[in-house]
C-alpha cells in the first residue's frame, strides 16, 4: 500500500496551479527513532561499564568479552553508529521528506536502509566482542562487515538522491546541503580506510602500514567526527531548530559560507591527532594550520543556530526541546573552540595521551550529539503520533540530569588530563623523573569514579526520557502515512522569481552539489597522502628494521584482539620526560611492516614501543595472569584465556602470503616453512620461563604475546637511519 502511495499521487485544482496529493512516510522515521533509544541505552551502558572497570577492574570477572580492550569499541561503535547513526537516518528521513515536499524515494529502500543497518549492528557488536577487531579507532569492524556498510550506505544514497531528484520544491534548502556533503563524504572515508587484505572470513591486514596508516586512520578518524557527528547533526540543526523555535533562520548567507568552508577546511585537520609523532612535520603542520582555520567556519554556525532564537528566549524558558538544542549548540561551539586549541603544538604537548582528550570528545558527544538527539525526538515524537509531550517536566527533569550528567563527566577528566600531564613531566631537583607511571594512574582513580557517576547521571536523564517517551505514544494515535500536498516542481520552478541570490543556482541542481561537495573534501586529503605514499623521502627506511616472525604476528593479532592499543601507546614523542621514561623517541622507519599501526592515542598504562628485553619473559606471564603481583595497584585486567587458549596455527601461512601481498619481505617458499620457526622460536619461550619455575606448553596465546612484547622496540637499537 506504502508504494502506491508513493508513487500514484492525487491531483486537484488550487489557485495558480495542478496541486498534487501525497503522503510522507513516518512509519520509517518511527523505527528509526526507537532504535535510537534502543541502541542509545546499549551503548551508554556499556560506556558505564567499562569507566567502573577503570576504577575496579576486578569487573570483567575473568571473562574475555566484558574486558575494556573488547567493550571499549562496543561503546565507541554503539553510541556513534548505533545511538547517533539511527537518530541522523530518524531526522534525515523526517526533514528530507518535507522539505523536498515529496515522499522517500522508495518506500522498499528505507526497509532495507533500516533493517540493513540494524543487523550490521548486532553484527558488529557480536564480533567485537568475539575480539574480531582490527584496531582502527572508529573503523574497528572485519572486512565482511565493511562491505555490508558500504552496500546499506549506497542504499541511503540512492533513497536520499531519489528523493530529493523527484521533489516538489525548486530550492534545497540548507539542511539538505549537509545531507549530500555527508553522504558522500563518509562513501570516501570509509572506502579508502578500509582497503585491506582478508585472511580469513573475520581477519585481515591494513593495506597501509605505519606512518602511511596512521596518517590514512587519522584522516578518517577525525572527519569521521566532522561528516557523521557534525555535518548532518548541523543538518538537522538547521531544520529542527527553526521549526521548534517557529523562527526562521538567522541568516542565509552565513550559512553558505558556514558550509562550504566547512567542509572544505575540516578534511584537512586529521594530522593534528599525530602531533610530535613519527608523522613528517610537514603534515603535521598542515593539520595544524588547518585546525586554527577551523574554528571561524564552526563558530559561524553556532552564532547561526544561536541567534535563530533572538526574540524567542520566552519560549526556550518554556520549552524542554528548545532548552536541550541550546545547550547543543552551545556544547558544539565549545567542543569546536576546543578543538583547534588542541591543535596548537604546545597545548597537544599536554593534552596528548590524557584524559583531557577524553574530556573534549565526550563534550562533543553527549552535549553536542546527545542533546540535539533528544530535542529532535522530543519533538518529532508527538508531531507523528498527533498528541503532546507526555509531561514537560519529566522532560525538563532529562535535561537538568543530563546537563549534570555532563559536568560531572567532563569536569572530573579536565582534571585528571592535566593532572597526567603534569606528573608525567615532572622531575627532580636531581634531574631524575619523579613519579612512576602507576603512581599518576592510582592518583586520578577518585577522578575516574566522578565521571562514571558523570555517566550514571546522563543515562539516568536518558531513561527518564524514554519513559516519558512511551507515555506520550500510548497517548497518541500514529500517522504512519501523513497527507501533504504540494504543487509539482515544474509549476512550482515556472512561479520563480527573478534577481535570486547567485547560490540558488546550485541549490537547484543536486547531482552538481553532490559533485561540488565531493571536490571540495577530496582536495585536502589527496594533497595530504599523495606525497606520504609516493615520496619515499616522507617515511626513511632503517636498515636493522626486520619483518616479524610468524610466532610474533599472533602476538601481535592477540594484542589486537584484546585492545591492548586503547590503553598503551607505541609512539615515545621527542620530549625529554618521554625519552627518560621510555627510551629513545620513534622513529617513521620502525613501523614499515606494521599492518596496521599501533600508535594508540591514549596512555592508561605506560608506552610500549620499547619493552622489549626490558622484562623478563616470567614478568610478563605473571603480569598478564595477575597485574597486580607484577604492579602493585594495577588497574590492568586480568587475562586467564592466554593461558588455556591456543594458537591457531591453521592460520599461519595466510597470514605470511597476506604480508607477502602487502610488501613485506618475506623470501619465497616462506609460507610453509612458517610454523616450524613458529615453533622453535615458541619453545625458546617456554625454556626461559622454566628457568623461573613456570611451566606452561608452546602452543599457548600467552607463549605468542609474550614474543610479541619482548620484540618491540629491539631494531633500532644501534641503527643507522638511510633515505633510499
Amino acid at each position: 500500500m506504502d508504494f502506491t502511495l508513493n508513487r500514484n499521487a492525487d491531483l486537484h485544482n488550487s489557485g495558480g496551479g495542478v496541486m498534487e496529493k501525497f503522503y510522507y512516510d513516518n512509519q520509517t522515521v518511527k523505527l528509526f527513532g526507537y532504535a535510537t533509544l534502543f541502541w542509545g541505552v546499549i551503548g551508554m551502558l556499556a560506556g558505564l561499564w567499562i569507566a567502573l572497570e577503570l576504577v575496579w577492574p576486578s569487573l570483567n570477572f575473568g571473562f574475555a568479552p566484558i574486558t575494556f580492550g573488547r567493550l571499549r569499541p562496543v561503546h565507541t561503535n554503539a553510541v556513534v553508529f548505533c545511538f547517533f547513526g539511527n537518530g541522523i537516518f530518524m531526522g534525515v528521513y523526517y526533514s528530507l521528506q518535507r522539505l523536498c515536499k515529496a515522499r522517500m524515494f522508495s518506500d522498499t529502500l528505507s526497509k532495507v536502509h533500516f533493517w540493513g543497518w540494524q543487523l550490521i549492528i548486532a553484527a558488529a557488536a557480536a564480533t567485537l566482542l568475539m575480539g574480531f577487531n582490527t584496531s582502527k579507532e572508529y573503523a574497528e569492524l572485519e572486512w565482511p562487515i565493511d562491505v555490508a556498510i558500504t552496500l546499506v550506505w549506497v542504499i541511503f544514497g540512492v533513497n536520499l538522491m531519489g528523493t530529493i531528484l523527484k521533489r516538489r520544491e525548486r530550492h534545497l534548502y540548507v539542511a539538505i546541503w549537509f545531507y549530500i556533503a555527508t553522504w558522500i563524504t563518509v562513501a570516501m572515508l570509509h572506502i579508502v580506510n578500509s582497503i585491506e587484505i582478508p585472511v580469513s572470513l573475520f581477519k585481515s591486514y591494513s593495506w597501509y602500514a605505519g606512518v602511511q596508516d596512521a596518517l590514512v586512520q587519522w584522516w578518517y578518524g577525525h572527519n569521521a567526527v566532522a561528516f557523521f557527528l557534525t555535518t548532518p547533526y548541523l543538518g538537522l540543526m538547521y531544520y529542527f531548530l527553526p521549526k521548534a523555535a517557529e523562527r526562521p533562520v538567522y541568516s542565509y548567507r552565513l550559512s553558505i559560507i558556514h558550509f562550504w568552508a566547512l567542509i572544505f577546511i575540516y578534511i584537512w585537520a586529521g594530522p593534528h591527532h599525530l602531533l610530535y609523532t613519527a608523522l613528517p612535520d610537514w603534515a603535521q603542520s598542515l593539520g595544524t594550520v588547518f585546525s586554527v582555520m577551523l574554528l571561524a567556519p564552526s563558530w559561524g554556525g553556532m552564532i547561526n543556530g544561536l541567534f535563530t532564537l533572538r526574540g524567542a528566549w520566552d519560549k526556550v524558558r518554556e520549552s524542554a526541546v528548545l532548552k536541550f538544542m541550546v545547550v547543543a549548540i552551545t556544547a558544539y561551539g565549545m567542543a569546536t573552540f576546543e578543538g583547534p586549541l588542541l591543535s596548537l603544538k604546545n597545548v597537544n604537548a599536554i593534552s596528548h595521551y590524557t584524559d583531557w582528550t577524553i574530556a573534549h570528545v565526550h563534550v562533543g558527544a553527549l552535549g553536542w550529539n546527545g542533546f540535539l538527539t533528544f530535542g529532535v525526538i522530543y519533538w518529532l515524537i508527538p508531531k507523528m503520533f498527533r498528541t503532546k509531550l507526555y509531561s514537560e517536566g519529566l522532560a525538563n527533569t532529562h535535561f537538568w540530569i543530563g546537563t549534570l550528567g555532563i559536568v560531572f563527566y567532563a569536569v572530573p577528566l579536565y582534571w585528571a588530563g592535566w593532572t597526567q600531564s603534569m606528573m608525567w613531566k615532572q622531575f627532580t631537583p636531581e634531574g631524575q623523573l619523579q613519579y612512576q607511571f602507576l603512581e599518576t594512574v592510582n592518583y586520578i582513580i577518585p577522578m575516574y569514579a566522578l565521571r562514571a557517576l558523570g555517566g550514571l547521571l546522563f543515562l539516568t536523564g536518558v531513561l527518564i526520557g524514554i519513559y516519558n517517551l512511551v507515555k506520550t505514544v500510548k497517548m497518541g494515535d500514529f500517522i504512519a502515512n501523513e497527507p501533504a500536498e504540494a504543487m509539482p516542481l515544474s509549476v512550482a520552478t515556472a512561479n520563480g522569481h527573478s534577481g535570486e541570490h547567485w547560490h540558488r543556482w546550485i541549490e537547484r541542481r543536486p547531482v552538481q552539489m553532490l559533485i561540488g561537495s565531493l571536490v571540495v573534501v577530496a582536495i585536502g586529503g589527496l594533497i595530504e597522502l599523495v606525497p606520504t605514499f609516493l615520496v619515499n623521502s616522507n617515511v626513511p627506511t632503517i636498515a636493522s628494521v626486520k619483518p616479524y616472525t610468524p610466532l610474533e604476528l599472533h602476538g601481535r593479532d592477540i594484542y589486537q584482539r584484546e585492545g591492548c592499543y586503547l590503553c598503551h601507546s607505541q609512539m615515545i614523542r621527542p620530549f625529554r620526560d618521554e625519552v627518560a621514561r621510555y627510551g629513545e623517541y620513534s622513529k617513521a622507519g620502525e613501523f614499515v611492516y606494521d599492518h596496521p599501526f599501533q600508535w594508540g592515542s591514549k596512555r592508561t598504562g605506560p608506552d610500549l614501543a620499547r619493552i622489549g628485553g626490558k622484562y623478563p619473559d616470567s614478568w610478563h606471564y605473571n603480569h598478564m595472569l595477575e597485574p597486580s603481583s607484577m604492579a602493585p595497584g594495577s588497574i590492568m585486567p586480568t587475562y586467564p584465556w592466554l593461558f588455556d587458549d591456543e594458537i591457531d596455527k591453521s592460520k599461519t601461512e595466510g597470514i605470511i602470503r597476506a604480508m607477502q601481498t602487502l610488501g613485506v619481505p618475506y623470501p619465497e617458499g616462506y609460507d610453509q616453512q612458517a610454523n616450524k620457526e613458529l615453533d622453535e622460536q615458541a619453545m625458546h619461550i617456554v625454556e626461559s620461563l622454566k628457568k623461573d619455575k613456570i611451566t606452561t606448553k608452546k602452543e599457548k596465546e600467552i607463549v605468542a604475546l609474550i614474543a610479541y612484547l619482548q620484540r618491540m622496540g629491539k631494531d633500532i637499537k644501534n641503527a643507522s637511519t638511510s633515505n633510499p
